[in-house]
């Protein structure tokens, strides 16, 4: 067992110790997500919803709320993926993603001992392709937005692998490398309400051959900026490329106040997350997710590991 996987188990089993006392019992009776579906359903080109365009409207960012773009989430189809829905059924998932987003959202909102410099704005990310990046990202966003005075815009910055709208079932066409690019001046013509009250999403929009050069703009900062800073209550969460794959990461993260680093047990290697690690500024608040994990249960397992 690799010594970041020891280190990983020991903090959330401290971490969790009163939860999984108090929850024993009753987890054993809460359904296991179905996830054998999950890489086909996020590569799958496919999608079962499409976007529906209203009026054109030509507004800021502070005006929001008129976008024209609305995307309509398919509940039954993420439900048997594993991803959390708008329900009253508990369920493993809905437990674990409690867990997770309770100390980001700490460093948020909280008192101002904990609350960090753009904390509302995190970034997921991955180490190598394939460790659930993406399925933790949806999930995070989903469980903040069934929060009463929670809203949430989740970004799709993954420009070489963009997975937001496959998982959700949507079809959309502008996005955000359309508003980098100039082809877009209004937010809100990349912005789309979703059947969520509280979820807006940012999709990725068309590839682009300056993909680095325009995340790493003036525009993208700007942007990342006054989504973070003009809405005190929302969380924006970021889609990103895995960090040693590609160069986008690793700019995106000067942006964000806190990263969610996704690790897979049983697959990356303790040095792999030291490598990805090294090349974020180790001054920043970065967590780490074990996902598909076994520990303590017979599905997968997820923790906040500060």
């Amino acid at each position: 067992m690799d010594t970041i996987e020891k280190a990983l188990r020991k903090h959330q089993q401290k971490f969790n110790e009163e939860f999984i006392a108090r929850d024993k019992q009753s987890s054993a009776d809460l359904p296991e997500p179905d996830l054998s579906d999950i890489d086909k359903a996020i590569g799958d080109d496919s999608v079962v919803a499409e976007a529906r365009e209203g009026e054109s409207h030509h507004v800021g960012l502070a005006d929001e709320e008129k976008e024209n773009r609305r995307v309509e989430i398919q509940f039954d189809r993420l439900a048997k993926l594993g991803v959390i829905v708008p329900s009253e059924d508990r369920s493993l998932t809905k437990e674990q993603f409690r867990q997770i987003k309770r100390p980001l959202l700490n460093k948020a909102f909280g008192k101002h001992a904990e609350k960090v410099p753009n904390g509302n704005l995190i970034m997921v990310t991955s180490s190598s392709p394939g460790e659930g990046k993406t399925y933790n990202a949806v999930n995070l966003a989903m469980s903040i937005a069934l929060e009463k005075e929670r809203n949430v815009l989740l970004v799709d910055a993954d420009v070489l692998n963009p997975s937001v709208n496959n998982l959700l079932g949507i079809k959309t066409e502008e996005g955000l490398i359309d508003y980098l690019s100039d082809d877009i001046n209004d937010v809100a013509d990349i912005l789309y309400k979703s059947n969520i009250e509280n979820l807006s999403i940012i999709p990725t929009g068309k590839r682009h051959h300056l993909t680095n050069e325009l995340l790493a703009s003036d525009n993208m900062s700007n942007l990342m900026h006054e989504m973070a800073n003009r809405y005190q209550d929302r969380i924006i969460i970021v889609d990103t490329p895995p960090l040693l794959h590609t160069t986008e990461a690793s700019i995106l993260a000067r942006l964000a106040g806190q990263i969610v680093l996704v690790v897979e047990e049983g697959k990356t290697h303790q040095q792999t997350v030291k490598d990805a690690l090294s090349l974020l500024d180790p001054s920043m608040h970065i967590g780490l997710v074990l996902n598909k994990s076994k520990y303590n249960q017979d599905g997968n397992y997820y923790g906040y590991y500060g």
